[in-house]
């Protein structure tokens, strides 16, 4: 089934992309912070994903980051637009792959957080060339 996990998403942003979730027929499981130190799989349902990657030896963090499982390509479109028109945004963003099924959800946080840091950089040194 099409799924979204949350990760330290609350209040009016955490209805919203409920409700957004609801419209496209999507699962929205909030993930509970003890349970950031299991496999993204085992966190979707899947029995066979369930094998951890390595042990997460700092397994809390406190930044939003969402997660997408199985998503058509309309789903995966349909969310990421109502995101942006609603003004739910989430900076770390994830779909579910082959490669990263077996990380910790920690783990994909401390992979996302340094990517999304590149880009921002990256973004600062174009906007100052001339």
């Amino acid at each position: 089934m099409a799924q979204v996990l949350l990760f330290n998403i609350r209040g009016d942003k955490l209805r919203r992309i409920r409700m957004l979730s609801f419209k496209l027929g999507l699962r929205c499981v909030e993930v509970a912070p003890e349970d950031f130190s299991r496999p993204l799989g085992e966190l979707c349902g899947r029995a066979d994903e369930a094998v951890a990657d390595g042990a997460d030896e700092a397994p809390a963090f406190g930044g939003e980051m969402l997660v997408m499982d199985a998503l058509s390509s309309a789903q995966f479109h349909g969310l990421l637009d109502a995101l942006r028109r609603e003004r739910a945004a989430v900076a770390l963003k994830a779909v579910v792959t082959e490669s990263n099924s077996r990380w910790s959800a920690a783990r994909l946080y401390r992979e996302l957080s340094a990517e999304h840091e590149a880009m921002e950089k990256l973004k600062g040194k174009s906007i100052h060339r001339t």
